[in-house]
């Protein structure tokens, strides 16, 4: 049955200059099941103001603050009020900023890392709990259809065990001091203060979720070595982990912000008994498979003969590519119908549960910050997470 209108939502943080906010309007956007109704787009009411205008949303639901969103939002009827919270503030202020919305009885979509300490991360999980709210986190790369025919594979047998995984997610963009000419990304980035770790937190949590959706292996120990490559700078912005993994696989996991001329590369393999996976996201609609005995498949994106999960999470037919957009979208129309089945009572579909959740933001903030601790002893250290 459903419900019989969209689902609503308002935003913290994806105010003026904000690159990550407007790709989170974008993807909810995208398969036209939710509206944007409200927002506190800034820690500055002003900016916050010329966001909401520039959004053509009514004034009276554009708030100076977060607080004020949550309390107001909360006192409208029922059929007004929005269902859903999207926080894409730097990661310092996700903690607080869910934690009230949550509070205040509302679902919520958060960018990662969820928090930026394991304390905190552990207290909004209790707090999803305790509330029985849905909680996305918008790993967004697990979104794109051959990541989830991978795991399916994997799943299913179609490699044999899983020997070793290799992870690597390389970035140029701040080979320079950057954040030292004004840019606005860069200053909050490889800031301590706000981002909590730089590489690791960035695009390393990235990396460790792309692994871990994949094979479904947790770490048990790793050896990191974390550096700050750029003179001046006091937070990381380069990291060569080595990882032992539940089952005795084996993993190196690479990130990077310092590596000159790379733009986004991430790219995982995966080895197994029989065969391996591997897929590149700035190649996307491609996932190679190469076996033992006969010529590497190349698998494609958009048709019939991949798994139900990656068709469900396709839209448009072969040959005509899907990428960044659509897999963020994934992750908001998979939660936003969890969120629809949770307010009419009714049972998620097969493949609506198929998000990021609170879980994974836990175990994210406890990679990042067992690789920092790692890199200081620079020696092995246990991975595992029991909390």
């Amino acid at each position: 049955m459903g419900l019989n209108r969209k689902l609503r939502y308002g935003m913290v943080g994806g105010g003026p200059g904000s690159f990550i906010g407007g790709v989170h309007r974008k993807a909810a956007a995208l398969d036209g099941e939710m509206d944007l109704v409200a927002g506190a787009f800034s820690s500055s009411p002003e900016k916050s103001r010329q966001q909401g205008e520039e959004l053509k949303l009514d004034p009276a639901r554009v708030y100076g603050s977060y607080e004020e969103m949550a309390e107001k939002e909360a006192a409208l009827p029922e059929g007004e009020r929005i269902d859903f919270v999207s926080i894409v503030t730097p990661n310092f202020n996700h903690y607080a900023i869910a934690k009230t919305f949550i509070e205040h009885g509302f679902h919520v979509v958060c960018d990662k890392p969820m928090t930026t300490t394991l304390e905190d991360a552990e207290a909004l999980r209790d707090l999803v709990k305790k509330h029985d709210v849905v909680f996305a986190l918008t790993h967004n790369y697990t979104g794109y259809p051959l990541v989830k025919h991978a795991r399916h594979m994997v799943a299913n047998g179609d490699i044999g065990t899983v020997r070793k995984i290799v992870v690597e997610y390389s970035q140029g963009w701040l080979a320079t001091p950057l954040e030292d000419s004004g840019n606005k990304q860069a200053e909050w980035r490889t800031n301590p203060k706000l981002a909590g770790a730089g590489a690791l937190g960035d695009i390393g949590s990235h990396a460790e979720n792309l692994a871990q959706y994949i094979t479904g292996l947790e770490m048990e120990s790793m050896c990191a070595d974390v550096s700050s490559m750029v003179p001046g700078r006091n937070i990381d912005d380069d990291a060569n982990l080595l990882i032992h993994y539940e089952g005795g696989a084996r993993g190196i996991l690479h990130c990077s912000q310092i590596s000159v001329g790379q733009e986004n590369n991430l790219r995982i393999r995966v080895y197994g008994t029989t065969a391996s996976l591997e897929w590149h996201q700035e190649d996307p609609n491609e996932l190679i498979v190469r076996y033992l005995d006969r010529p590497l498949e190349v698998l494609k994106r958009g048709n019939a003969y991949l798994s139900d999960v990656a068709v469900h999470n396709t839209r448009l037919p072969s040959g005509h590519p899907e990428a960044f957009f659509e897999a963020f979208a994934n992750i908001y129309r998979n939660a936003g119908r969890t969120m629809v089945a949770k307010i009419t009572g009714e049972d998620p579909g097969p493949f609506d549960t198929d998000f990021p959740t609170v879980d994974d933001g836990v175990r994210g903030v406890h990679f990042i910050l067992t690789a920092l601790e790692s890199g200081r002893q620079q020696g092995w250290i246990d991975a595992s997470y029991n909390g």
